[in-house]
């Protein structure tokens, strides 16, 4: 099937799923990028649906197979011109792939947890791609999950799955209150440690063996009161500038990777 027409009503179903009422009500998102769609392919994603445009296409697209596989796997494969995929498309320089796919939909209780787990919680996120960001970091530090507590935004933001880079379905991730994350955390015997400038200790002055959660909080306020107390320890970045504090997803980085360079 191949679609011509940027008015075409196939491509009003894709637009809508940009509003996050529509994703929560179809179960369902968006995945652009040649290089995002694969990583999802590979932890085991399923698209409903893959929009291809060839005329956008680089040469590793057009022979690394993604089509092929997802034909193999029954795909409903549908061709685009340049017009309408740009149509739709939500990133600058689109490479001509672009998949609905299902969301997401986990909380705490759902994680399978190894022993003496590594977690990142991000409490009252707000930046699809801070949250995006923040799941690459866990990607590759090896994180076991990553929480989001109380959440802004929803792990199926089209620009969240983006600026993870198809991480968001390959590290375990879930949805929650924070007053449920907290008692799920105590539950598990999981300490807490919270990133907040309020505080004498460095992040390089914590234990990060063994079972831990590294909390860190929303772009301008930071980690709530309520999270901050409960918290085993309370850690700060050190900071010599005019600003007091870093942004999050930085802060966050910085802090998981002291906790992996402890854990070898």
């Amino acid at each position: 099937m191949t679609i011509t027409s940027p008015a075409n009503p196939r491509l009003k179903t894709l637009l809508a799923l940009r509003r996050r009422r529509t994703r929560e009500q179809e179960r369902r998102t968006l995945v652009e990028g040649y290089e995002e769609l694969g990583l999802a392919m590979d932890a085991g994603v399923v698209p409903a649906e893959l929009y291809i445009c060839p005329e956008l296409m680089g040469e590793q697209a057009r022979t690394g197979g993604l089509v092929q596989k997802a034909g193999e796997l029954g795909v409903d494969l549908v061709q685009l011109s340049r017009a309408a995929f740009e149509k739709v498309a939500y990133r600058e320089g689109p490479d001509g792939f672009l998949a609905v796919v299902g969301t997401v939909d986990r909380r705490c209780a759902d994680l399978d947890l190894p022993q003496d787990p590594l977690i990142l919680v991000c409490e009252g996120v707000e930046k699809p791609g801070n949250l995006g960001a923040m799941l690459r970091t866990a990607d590759a530090a090896g994180v076991d999950a990553v929480v989001a507590a109380d959440p802004v935004t929803d792990w199926g933001n089209p620009n969240t799955v983006r600026a993870s880079k198809g991480t968001v379905f390959s590290v375990p991730v879930a949805s929650d209150t924070s007053a449920v994350t907290v008692d799920w955390l105590r539950a598990h015997g999981i300490p807490l440690v919270a990133a907040t400038p309020d505080t004498g200790t460095t992040h390089t002055q914590v234990d990060y063996r063994g079972p831990v959660a590294i909390a860190v909080g929303a772009e301008k306020t930071g980690l709530t009161e309520a999270m901050v107390a409960v918290a085993q320890h309370r850690v700060r970045i050190p900071m010599v500038g005019r600003a007091n504090s870093l942004n999050v997803a930085t802060s966050a980085a910085i802090i998981v990777y002291e906790a992996v360079r402890q854990r070898g």
